[in-house]
């Protein structure tokens, strides 16, 4: 049935599905290229809290990744979004480098703490201050909850661990405004006239990207590089639509029998 489905628009998570850091996933850049020439809409959907979309897309572009800005959407603009929605004035616990993204938002004597991927910010007194703040009222935002990424040199922690850390310090629930969250996926949607029943998800968490996706309603592929450990799949229900080695072998898939 899922085969039969009418599919418009392709969204592909970033790290670890293109690239793990400076590195892209071998023959990625073709296989882009490739599904471009289908009748598809292309988003790009990331958790990466570690720098700003105008960063990021410049490793992208010396990576060799045909890729527009406005094609792609993170987990920051979410944040974002919901600060301006709330306005609220945060503590910022994310990289330096992602704070372009939260340019003109309002500091000062903050009343809500958002955290992100934050390893230099990640110590006694910065976390104590968040857990201060939220045991106060401030509400705790989190741009997402993974568990851990890929680097060259092996796994190591997403923000997930600390988000939880402070929830159960404070007795309260974070807002999670990036994958897996349904709304982030809905929201990546929004201006290309497509609807979930219409869209793929391809990428390298099979929690965050494909049960996240297949639970707004998407199909998922799971590529087995970047974060991806055996048996991935067997962790969440229902399985992904398909498992694969990689982003070409699933464009391969999609352009052979989705269309």
């Amino acid at each position: 049935m899922a085969a039969r489905r009418v599919l418009k628009a392709v969204l592909v998570d970033l790290s670890g599905t293109l690239h793990i850091e400076d590195s892209a996933v071998p023959g990625s850049q073709e296989a882009l290229k490739r599904l471009r020439n289908a009748p598809l809409a292309i988003r790009f959907v990331t958790n990466t809290t570690k720098e700003s979309k105008r960063d990021l897309l410049e490793r992208l572009k010396k990576l060799e990744f045909d890729i527009a800005e406005d094609e792609i959407f993170t987990s920051l603009t979410a944040a974002r979004n919901l600060l301006e929605q709330r306005q609220v004035r945060p503590l910022l616990l994310v990289d330096d480098n992602a704070l372009h993204d939260f340019k003109g938002i309002p500091t000062n004597d903050p009343n809500a703490v958002v955290i992100g991927l934050a390893p230099e910010h990640f110590n006694y007194q910065m976390m104590n201050k968040a857990f201060r703040l939220i045991l106060h009222g401030a509400p705790l935002i989190a741009i997402h909850k993974g568990r851990y990424y890929k680097k060259k040199d092996g796994l190591a922690l997403g923000p997930g661990p600390f988000v939880t850390g402070l929830e159960y310090a404070t007795d309260t629930k974070a807002i999670v405004v990036g994958k897996p969250e349904t709304a982030f996926f809905l929201e990546a949607l929004r201006g290309i006239d497509c609807k979930p029943e219409e869209t793929i998800m391809i990428g390298d968490d099979c929690r965050d990207d494909v049960a996240g996706a297949q639970k707004a309603g998407m199909l998922g592929i799971l590529v087995k590089t970047g974060k991806y450990r055996a048996v991935d799949e067997a962790k969440i229900n229902p399985a992904p639509y398909l498992t694969c080695e990689s982003f070409p072998q699933a464009v391969d898939h999609i352009l052979q029998h989705l269309l």
